[in-house]
């Protein structure tokens, strides 16, 4: 029972860990070209995943004022590029 116990408290641990072990003995998966497609799933995914992940951590006050700003910046730029045209 401890060591179940153990093994949930350290579990990202034991999954870093395992991944490593599985790098090492099949290197071919990760590979550019391989089956997981580093070049598109590092480049994109993985940092749109990052981006909300910490989006989902923002406080809802802090959201809400980020993307008005935000929202008034996107608007704006619009404005200013159709004024070259």
């Amino acid at each position: 029972m401890r060591l179940l116990e153990r093994m949930r408290k350290e579990w990202f641990m034991i999954g870093i860990v395992l991944a490593i072990a599985g790098a090492k003995l099949e290197p071919s998966i990760g590979m550019n070209g391989g089956p997981l497609k580093p070049e598109i799933t590092v480049s994109y995914i993985a940092v749109a995943t990052i981006f909300f992940n910490s989006g989902l951590s923002l406080n809802t006050e802090v959201a809400d004022s980020r993307l008005h700003a935000s929202a008034c910046v996107f608007c704006g730029d619009i404005n200013q590029s159709s004024w070259w045209k």
